[in-house]
């Protein structure tokens, strides 16, 4: 398999990229681990036929959500859904960067109203070997604004998303931590349900006890949790586990 941008330039299978398990790059243990992921969002979902728009957030930043939100994306594209991942953390961007896009214009500029959509929405392509391309279309953060949490908790937003829904089976928004800044908390009421990301020796138990207090104070769907980072002892794999939101207990 090989990966390339929405310019065609292919993405060399680096020590870099194997690193950060993206997409084809992953190992089995990860692929298998983010498709048992996706089954149990879609069955999260009563209604088909619809766009679902899922959030992403963490406790802290360094939990790996851009990563899942990236790999869920491209696990969904698999089954020939129609998906649109959004950056949503304007403080700190990535993705362009990891997916070796152009870093604008993106959400920013289409908030503030200075480019369209079809000048913002960028592909992530992965070929394979029978020539069936997955693709998934990327609107990253684009430039630094001086407001994002009222670029986000706009009129304008959730039009926005309300616009994007007619073109996607899912949209996957990658938000920042929940205690950081309240970006997640402002966008939570415009998405069909939030998902937690918790690693493996980095997360607090009062953190996360905090996360949760505050996406309830919101009314967020929390559809639940993916424990990331957890390994097989002695195997050394990725492991990844997917918890539903009514199974949490403190």
């Amino acid at each position: 398999m090989a990966i390339k941008n929405n310019g065609g330039v292919r993405l060399s299978d680096t020590r870099s990229e194997r690193r950060h398990k993206i997409a084809s790059n992953m190992s089995f243990a990860a692929s298998e681990a983010y498709k048992l992921l996706r089954t149990n969002l879609m069955f999260s979902f009563s209604e088909s036929g619809k766009c679902r728009i899922i959030g992403m957030t963490s406790s802290f930043r360094g939990e790996g959500k851009s990563l899942t939100s990236v790999n869920l994306a491209y696990t969904l594209a698999e089954t020939q859904k129609k998906v649109l991942l959004i950056e949503g953390d304007m403080r700190l961007p990535t993705l362009s960067q990891r997916l070796r896009l152009n870093a604008s214009p993106g959400l920013s500029n289409l908030l503030a109203g200075i480019s369209t959509i079809e000048e913002s929405i960028q592909q992530f392509v992965v070929e394979t070997d029978d020539d069936a391309d997955i693709i998934v279309d990327v609107l990253v953060s684009g430039d630094v604004p001086p407001n994002p949490s009222e670029l986000l908790g706009s009129e304008h937003a959730s039009g926005l998303l309300n616009l994007l829904r007619n073109n996607y089976d899912y949209i996957i928004f990658d938000l920042p931590p929940v205690t950081a800044v309240t970006d997640a908390l402002v966008v939570s009421k415009m998405v069909d349900g939030m998902v937690v990301v918790v690693r493996n020796n980095h997360a607090v138990r009062g953190a996360l006890a905090e996360t949760i207090r505050q996406l309830k104070l919101v009314d967020a769907h929390i559809l639940g949790f993916v424990f990331n980072g957890a390994t097989e002892s002695g195997s050394g794999y990725y492991k990844g586990k997917y918890y539903k939101g009514n199974y949490y207990k403190k």
